[in-house]
């Protein structure tokens, strides 16, 4: 395991481990203890009582966030003829199809986002392997898949995140920066946290949402009490 710093270990001295803090107070917290010389992204984590092996409950889709995530997102698009003209326009970083399957292909990952057009995704299938593990490969569930290029980049440049249920029942979304103000990261944990909520599959039996935290980039994680998100 690794040795924690002296920071880290300040800072954590600072938070009560056995305490679910009402959501305004962990939010201040979180920024009174945040020791990044840079400014910090804020990471949301919640433990859901799921067995992603079961279709129903493998949850996953994406959410604009109300104030973003601090982050400006290259997008790529894989789109031909009127399609790439339009994502284009709409503003994407990098727009193709073949050219640009190639250099993925080859190694290069400079981009946060990918889009496609439907008609693409038998030729981007190609790079199944490359970007399925870093979360990269387009997804109609994500809204990544689809002839609306111009909607999925503009609502990938509000602040859209995606969210994706791990084997053992977590969610990690970035919801901000350290130097947005509370109202800001109040808004956006609780944009991700109804949706969550609200996705709930109907075969979860007893609890569903077992704990939250939230932690910047390299502070220490913060339990929050769910009940006073939606208050």
């Amino acid at each position: 395991m690794a040795k924690k710093g002296k920071k880290f270990l300040a800072a954590a001295a600072q938070v009560d481990v056995l305490k679910a803090y009402p959501v305004v107070e962990a939010i201040d917290l979180l920024k009174k203890v945040s020791f990044e010389k840079f400014d910090a992204s804020i990471e949301f984590a919640i433990r859901l009582n799921l067995d992603p092996r079961k279709a129903e409950q493998n949850l996953r889709g994406a959410v604009v966030l109300p104030h973003g995530t601090g982050k400006t997102k290259k997008v790529l698009v894989f789109a031909k003829g009127e399609k790439a003209k339009e994502a284009e326009e709409a503003g994407a970083d990098f727009v193709g199809d073949q050219e640009y399957i190639d250099k993925v292909l080859k190694g290069w990952l400079g981009f946060d986002t990918v889009v496609a057009t439907p008609d693409m995704m038998a030729q981007v299938g190609k790079l199944g392997r490359t970007l399925g593990p870093k979360g990269l490969m387009p997804n109609p569930k994500t809204g990544t898949v689809t002839m609306d290029v111009t909607k999925a980049i503009n609502e990938i440049k509000a602040g859209k995140v995606e969210y994706r249920v791990d084997k053992i029942g977590n969610i990690n979304v970035s919801i901000g920066k350290v130097s947005f103000d509370t109202n800001k990261i109040l808004e956006n944990l609780k944009t991700i946290f109804e949706t969550i909520d609200r996705l709930r599959p109907a075969t979860v039996k007893g609890v569903y949402i077992e704990n939250l935290s939230i932690a910047s980039t390299m502070g220490p994680g913060i339990k929050v009490d769910t009940d006073t998100i939606l208050g």
